[in-house]
């Protein structure tokens, strides 16, 4: 991993990067992210916690948000699931995460979650998934995170899974 991958940090360097893949991952491209985020969305998120970015051969092939709650009151899916579960005083939502197609499979979505795990350590990080995306599924629940609630949003059940870091 660490010779193919370079894990770090995001910068405003790499928001056309990360915006062009969360593009490319949008559920009207075929992918499985649940909403759109703005350019000012993700400086604001950088500027309050770690956006964690991977990159191969120079190129960004993925991205990891961590976020405060309060950074997703425009975010209907984000608000559906925290009626589900709130986490602890101090938790923070994980996510989006996007690993370009091509790059799935190899560890890329763990390496970016360790990353931001010894970002935060003791803290409580809170996310949700589609129920029908097994693949995601499988992969968190691979980096031990656990389920803690369903919900519903537009007619769609999604999983909340929780850790701590």
């Amino acid at each position: 991993m660490e010779e193919t991958y370079d894990i770090a940090l995001a910068t405003e360097h790499d928001l056309d990067a990360v915006l062009d893949l969360q593009e490319r991952n949008l559920p009207k491209n075929g992918g499985t992210l649940s909403a759109r985020l703005s350019r000012g969305w993700f400086e604001t998120a950088m500027a309050a916690m770690p956006v964690v970015v991977a990159r191969r051969a120079g190129r960004l092939v993925g991205y990891l948000v961590s976020a405060p709650v309060a950074a997703f009151t425009e975010v209907s899916v984000v608000q559906a699931m925290l009626e589900a579960y709130r986490g602890a005083s101090d938790a923070y939502i994980y996510g989006p995460i996007c690993v370009d197609e091509i790059e799935r499979g190899q560890g890329v979505a763990n390496a970016m979650f360790a990353s931001l795990r010894a970002q935060l350590p003791g803290r409580e990080g809170i996310l949700f998934i589609r129920c029908d995306n097994a693949a995601s599924l499988r992969a968190h629940g691979r980096m031990g995170m656990c389920e803690v609630a369903k919900f519903y949003h537009n007619g769609t059940q999604f999983v909340v899974l929780s850790y701590v870091g």
